[in-house]
């Protein structure tokens, strides 16, 4: 829906053709979700469909220009006026990776989770960098300011997994030490008499 939305933004500054618009998201967002040109007219021809955006004639070079219509707008003014939806989260990769490693066989999951610490921390330390080359001079168009405004959203959530990472790091190693200081189940204690299920390895 944000590809969706974001054409709608742009359309909203003027007619704009495919190749155009895939050009001026990229610069929007510092290429962080890059575009094909086949995704963009896929979006363009749904929006059209849904009257919110009309072809407008061509330019000079005979590229179909697209235009947003009242509808369209009312549209990206509710997109923008409305927050965004965190009841029903998209299914998140590393989450579900950790929440599978947890008891599988043969998985180290305290290695996936220093592994994925190292490649978290190296992804913010390179958009640090980013954000300090891009402070070197004072932003000074929409375009600049934008990407800075995604730049430091990347920082943020990668601050935010390192710290969660940590968390499941702790929290696996309090789950092992209680584990390893409960009672085997396998003993019965009765007053001073401490008896030994009789049971089979295989049936442990």
């Amino acid at each position: 829906m944000s590809i969706r939305h974001g054409l709608l933004a742009l359309l909203e500054r003027g007619p704009r053709y495919g190749s155009q618009l895939r050009t001026e998201f990229e610069s929007r967002t510092g290429s962080t979700w890059p575009l094909n040109v086949g995704q963009v007219y896929t979006t363009l021809s749904r929006l059209e469909r849904d009257v919110l955006v009309v072809q407008d004639d061509e330019d000079d070079q005979g590229h179909a220009l697209y235009a947003i219509t009242d509808a369209g707008r009312t549209e990206l003014r509710n997109w923008f006026e409305t927050p965004v939806d965190r009841s029903n989260p998209p299914r998140d990769e590393l989450a579900i990776k950790l929440a599978m490693a947890v008891g599988a066989p043969g998985v180290d999951i305290r290695a996936v989770i220093q592994s994925q610490r190292h490649h978290t921390l190296k992804a913010m330390q390179d958009y640090t960098r980013l954000k300090a080359q891009s402070l070197s001079d004072v932003p000074t168009n929409r375009d600049e300011v934008a990407w800075l405004l995604v730049l430091e959203q990347l920082i943020f959530q990668a601050e935010a997994e390192a710290r969660w990472l940590d968390h499941c790091e702790t929290r696996l190693i309090r789950l092992a030490d209680a584990a390893a200081t409960e009672p085997d189940p396998e003993v019965r204690t009765t007053g001073r008499t401490t008896a030994r299920l009789a049971l089979p390895r295989s049936r442990r």
